[in-house]
């Protein structure tokens, strides 16, 4: 972990004011209180996550990835391997004309490839700029006309869209295709490991300062066009303290060296590497400790993602509360062994973000997989700010925890005031650390969109849009987005607490919480519930059988949640559905249900 601060800036920052640690365990407050950033004015992350590794003597054994597959084990790349990839594609994207500073889009999956392509890219100075195979020509025309990218690097699967976006962006000079078999080959300019083969393994590494650009992620809003967020250098260092953190300081303790650790440290997450999530809270972190990263290029499924897990010996991992919720769901651990027993798992901490987990799934996490979770939280622009590490101070169940060493946190009020204890407000981070220092983890802004950029910060504060309460012990509890959180009767309700309910019944495999519009009493409380699938099977060939099941169901789910919670926040209706709306990271889309709850109160007459 860093001890020092550096920086080359010629003023002194003002100093932030201390925050409140009055109630935090001491393990937590000492660390926080002594932790100093140490971002020096040269920094490339490709050199410090590829190439030291690669420049030593075990670079031709030590693994960076193990590309997954499932009954054929994957094969193993080693970090002089990745780096004499990434040398190759540098050189051929150099011959493309590509600069520093120039956009490439990489539309990849998890595989050896995609670590190649980052690397090379941002060796070069050039910003790489993940996009998802998810996204359509629509999708993809838009992000490569916005960011001007010159060059795409796209596995084979998304050329057809690629192409087809490829028409209205004339600035995008080239398409590398990626294992394209000879009838796709024609939607791409040349293919990867024919075109690397004809460049250098050397290649010179541009230099880069801390503050150079080197990510540009678009993030969805709830309203308008995606916004594209621009990422420097030093990012990958404002990440780590919240990485090293959620992961309990297990195989990635930075004060001792990887060939003297005793036990290797294997990461893995479902997370795509086009996103946020599985790029800056996986593939990067893992890289920068050079340890191995398991590539699995596949569907996720509770069954696959533990015989992964288990047969390549996974310490460490990052999941998204629903993929833990349908782990739980698929495998209960009724019998005599434990999941972990049955998978064989060797798991040392579970990073879980996105949405609550709630303590269900936390006592599922501690009972059954043998750990506990460390639960997470921050977004594109500001990433892993807030957290717990079971290691150091123990987690609350549904909390998000609390800010992570060199971030200062507050919940704040609309004019940027501290909310009091157990008062809703959002969450915040201050540009300055709490002895007054830049904190790197900020992105630079909006790709051509400084209003949008100013209009995220509140002087130093920049608002995250979530809201969030804070208990006397200095633990955050999340209330769900600002747009989410909505109030019933007079009363405020925020959707997380009641889903957490909700998913506690048997019967019941995910759920989301919306407002639904109503005449009397403004809105009401609406659930939209995914049966479990042992539920489905016993009535799926009767349709009067389906009926009485959703009768009886809406009786119990509305009865359990009285009893659980507040009695205004228990829905006033269920709406059983096959499949919840969700983001590629994992996120129920609210917004999505929200909209239609409110186009069917027009439908029904009532203004919304």
């Amino acid at each position: 972990m860093p001890v020092s601060q550096s920086s080359d800036n010629e003023s002194t920052p003002r100093r932030a004011a201390q925050p409140a640690l009055g109630g935090v365990p001491e393990a937590y407050a000492r660390l926080h209180r002594d932790f100093t950033w140490a971002v020096p004015r040269q920094f490339n992350i490709a050199q410090v996550c590829c190439a030291r590794w690669a420049a030593r003597q075990d670079a031709t054994k030590n693994i960076a990835i193990h590309a997954y597959s499932v009954g054929a084990g994957g094969v193993f790349y080693t970090y002089s391997q990745l780096q004499e990839h990434a040398n190759r594609l540098s050189n051929a994207l150099a011959a493309q004309g590509v600069v520093k500073g120039d956009r490439v889009a990489i539309v990849m999956p998890q595989c050896f490839e995609t670590a190649v392509a980052y690397m090379a890219v941002l060796q070069m100075g050039a910003v790489a700029m993940p996009l998802s195979l998810l996204f359509g020509p629509d999708a993809l025309e838009y992000r490569l006309q916005d960011s001007d990218a010159v060059v795409a690097i796209a596995d084979a699967s998304s050329l057809a869209d690629l192409s087809l976006a490829r028409k209205r962006c004339p600035q995008l000079r080239t398409v590398v295709g990626v294992g394209a078999p000879g009838s796709e080959l024609g939607q791409a300019d040349c293919e990867f490991g024919y075109t690397l083969a004809q460049f250098s393994t050397q290649f010179v590494m541009v230099q880069t300062l801390a503050d150079d650009p080197a990510i540009l992620i678009y993030t969805s809003g709830t309203t308008g066009n995606p916004k594209g967020a621009l990422l420097a250098h030093r990012a990958l260092i404002g990440n780590l303290s919240g990485f090293v953190a959620s992961q309990n300081w297990f195989g990635f303790d930075p004060t001792v060296d990887t060939a003297s650790q005793s036990t290797q440290a294997i990461f893995w997450s479902p997370a795509d590497w086009a996103w946020t999530g599985g790029l800056m809270d996986a593939l990067l972190p893992t890289l920068y400790f050079g340890r191995p990263i398991v590539a699995y290029n596949g569907r996720f499924s509770p069954q696959t993602s533990l015989e992964l897990m288990g047969q390549c010996g996974v310490t460490h991992t990052f999941l998204f509360p629903t993929a833990l919720k349908a782990m739980m769901k698929a495998y209960p651990g009724t019998g005599q062994q434990t999941v972990r027993q049955q998978f064989g798992l060797q798991l040392q901490a579970i990073m879980s973000a996105g949405e609550a987990v709630g303590d269900t799934v936390f006592s599922y996490c501690e009972s059954q997989l043998g750990v506990k979770p460390n639960e997470m939280f921050g977004q594109t622009e500001i990433n892993y700010i807030v957290g717990n590490c079971n290691r150091l101070w123990p987690s609350k169940p549904g909390s998000m925890g609390m800010g992570y060493p060199g971030h200062q946190v507050q919940v704040i009020d609309e004019d940027g005031n501290e909310c009091p204890v157990g008062v809703p407000g959002d969450v915040a981070l201050n540009r300055l650390d709490v002895h007054g220092h830049p904190d790197p983890i900020f992105f630079l802004g909006y790709w051509k969109s400084e209003a949008a950029t100013q209009a995220k910060f509140t002087g130093d504060w920049c608002r995250t849009g979530d809201q969030a309460v804070r208990d006397t012990d200095g633990y955050l509890w999340y209330q769900g987005r600002a747009d989410d959180v909505f109030k019933a009767a007079g009363y405020r309700i925020g959707p997380g607490e009641i889903e957490n309910c909700l998913v506690k019944h048997p019967a019941v495999a995910n759920a989301a919480v919306v407002p639904k519009p109503d005449a009397e009493r403004g809105s009401v409380v609406k659930a939209y519930v995914v049966i479990a699938p042992d539920f489905v099977a016993a009535c799926a060939s009767d349709p009067g059988a389906t009926a009485q099941l959703h009768t009886r169901l809406t009786l119990e789910l509305q009865s359990h949640v009285k009893a659980l919670l507040a009695p205004y926040e228990y829905p006033k209706e269920i709406e059983f559905v096959d499949a919840l709306p969700m983001t590629t990271t994992g996120k129920v889309q609210r917004r999505i249900l929200r909209q239609q709850e409110e186009e069917r109160a027009r439908q029904r007459g009532f203004v919304v």
